[in-house]
């Protein structure tokens, strides 16, 4: 066995069993190691940014219980910094194995020598270490897969090419300056102390309006949260990344909350009387309560996060499931339902809002008309992987998702081209389930297109092969786009922000996989059904509007001022704007929704 053999043998014990990548001279003893082996499956990506992405992503979705990527030195290192972020930024355990210049060169300005050091100290900040002896493998391996899984965070190991051939010490010596290390993974936390769950349950049985706010830290503790919410006659919004922590059906379930967020949800918080977080970190602090206005507990595993957002009054630290768990019996179940009554009165005015503007005419086609028709035949047990855009925007509003799914995306990160690895790793993680990739068109041009002839390569394997992509083809970075009117009040510039119009559903058949283009209304319901009904993966390539406005669950006076000065300012959108989605087409229980909106103080 030499080091690199070792670095992947010791890794599998720690239940590293799969690893993204891409090769080259840097890494390659690794790669090789990696190829030797029947237990360790490795995922050649196109791209190094999309092994990030995918080891982070695989954790998400359940696949993994420490994400992997390998890659090379100096290029392929900087090209995988962006999806290490993801794992950084969300909290997901990852190690990141990156190949290095030989020892012996180090320091004389070698072809692809980076300081690694230097540009990982952030990225890596929880770990970070250069295997220069093989006596160094075993405990930097260990530590760095247990400090990934103990602080839910990348660490990341630096591999020089010529250490990666040197013969392994796999029994370190009984001797003064080696260590003796244990794959014995640390004990998960438990339940908080007695004393604070009961001052958490006080707060709560003090409050007639209770609020939810429920994130990724919640996750795969449905029952227990929504057996909470129950007896407390909670209302319950959701980040983005909870977004299948509850059923998006339940009439108490206001949605998704922030910037891409519901009316329901905005009522929710700002109606509210107390607030429950449930490991969500959601830092648009606008859409919290208002300080003061409500009595707080939140619960996480990590003590630091707690009171981070909102002035909490009790923060309970330790698992979900077994906090909850010791909360539950100290509740007073509420016998009014005129807070949830409230609460399913602003979800259903939601849902009327909602529904008229899908339905509103746009050119050629209205995005939201086409993930709502996905979103009525969503399989119980489908992944869902999506882009950041106005694909955000759609997946938190027009989807409707329930805890038997899987969901995630790049949450705080939120960076663009994460949809398509997200949505590589769901399903190379569970081959036997369907997959729906919301992208839009500019993340599909960044690396989508290129990850395709990954998909390519792979589908054969997976015993279910549904593996549908919904490109969003608006010709435009559209979120950018509103942001220009709504923050900066100018019109948005086609030297920026147009995109190509790529014919997507033809380059999937080139590759042999299947694939249809919208470009009418009519066509919704068939190429829908279509795509569910294939037997290999298949790209949507929906031609929809660039000008459905991105409307947040709250407009302040400033947005409309700056909006309007865009429009009046010369943008050519602004009469189709006001003529499709304000005036003519939405009925008018939208124009009073809208109204309201554009006229209640900020």
């Amino acid at each position: 066995m030499n080091v690199a053999e070792h670095i992947v043998d010791r890794l599998r014990h720690w239940g590293v069993h799969r690893v993204y990548g891409y090769p080259g001279d840097g890494i390659g003893g690794v790669i090789a190691a990696i190829g030797d082996r029947n237990d360790v499956e490795f995922i050649q990506v196109r791209h190094e940014e999309t092994a990030g992405f995918a080891a982070t992503a695989d954790v998400k979705f359940g696949g993994s219980p420490i994400g992997c990527c390998v890659v090379t030195s100096g290029p392929g290192a900087l090209h995988a910094l962006n999806g290490v972020y993801d794992a950084l930024l969300d909290h997901v355990p990852v190690v990141a194995v990156l190949g290095q210049t030989a020892l012996t060169a180090l320091g004389g300005n070698y072809y692809q020598e980076v300081d690694l050091h230097s540009v990982y100290k952030d990225v890596g900040q929880a770990y970070i270490q250069t295997i220069a002896d093989a006596a160094q493998v075993t405990h930097m391996v260990d530590r760095a897969c247990r400090t990934a899984l103990a602080e839910r965070a990348p660490t990341v190991l630096i591999v020089p090419s010529d250490v990666q051939d040197r013969p392994a010490m796999t029994q370190s010596p009984d001797a003064h300056g080696y260590y003796h290390t244990s794959t014995a993974p640390s004990s998960a936390p438990g339940a908080p102390p007695e004393a604070d769950v009961a001052r958490a349950a006080e707060v709560l049985n003090a409050g007639s309006r209770v609020a939810l706010l429920v994130g990724a830290g919640a996750l795969g503790r449905s029952d227990l949260v929504e057996q909470v919410a129950d007896r407390l006659g909670a209302g319950a919004a959701k980040a983005l990344l909870g977004k299948t922590v509850l059923d998006d059906r339940l009439p108490w379930v206001t949605g998704s909350i922030g910037l891409l967020g519901t009316t329901a949800s905005w009522e929710l918080m700002r109606r509210c009387d107390t607030l429950l977080i449930i490991g969500s970190n959601m830092p648009y602090s606008e859409y919290y309560p208002t300080p003061g206005q409500a009595r707080a507990v939140q619960i996480d595993r990590d003590g630091s996060r707690c009171g981070l957002r909102y002035p909490t009054e009790v923060n309970l630290v330790g698992d979900t499931g077994a906090t909850l768990a010791a909360l539950l019996p100290l509740l007073n179940p509420r016998t009014s339902t005129a807070w949830r009554d409230d609460v399913a009165g602003w979800k259903s005015r939601w849902e009327r809002y909602s529904t008229e503007r899908a339905r509103a005419r746009a050119h050629p086609v209205n995005p939201e008309a086409v993930v709502r028709a996905l979103s009525e035949r969503l399989p119980d047990d489908v992944m869902v992987a999506a882009d950041c855009g106005t694909a955000t925007s759609w997946y938190a509003r027009d989807l409707q998702m329930r805890p038997s799914q899987l969901g995630s995306l790049a949450g705080l990160l939120l960076s663009m081209g994460a949809g398509m690895p997200y949505a590589i790793a769901a399903k190379t993680a569970h081959p036997d389930r369907p997959l729906l990739a919301l992208i839009g068109d500019g993340a599909m041009q960044m690396n989508g297109v290129n990850e395709l002839i990954t998909v390519s390569r792979y589908w054969r394997n997976w015993p279910d092969p549904r593996f549908i992509v919904l490109v969003l083809n608006n010709r435009d970075l559209a979120y950018v786009s509103w942001e220009t009117r709504g923050t900066l009040g100018k019109k948005p510039d086609p030297a920026s922000a147009s995109l190509p119009d790529v014919p997507y559903a033809g380059w999937a058949r080139l590759l042999g996989l299947d694939g249809a283009r919208i470009d009418s209304p009519e066509q919704i319901s068939d190429v829908v059904e279509q795509a569910f009904a294939t037997d290999r993966p298949f790209v949507i390539d929906a031609v929809v509007d660039a000008d459905v406005p991105l409307i947040p669950p709250h407009v302040v006076r400033d947005q409309v001022v700056q909006t309007m000065k865009a429009e009046f300012s010369g943008d050519p959108a602004f009469f189709t704007i006001a003529e499709d989605v304000v005036e003519e087409s939405v009925v008018s229980t939208v124009k009073a929704e809208w109204h309201r909106l554009f006229h209640r103080p900020s």
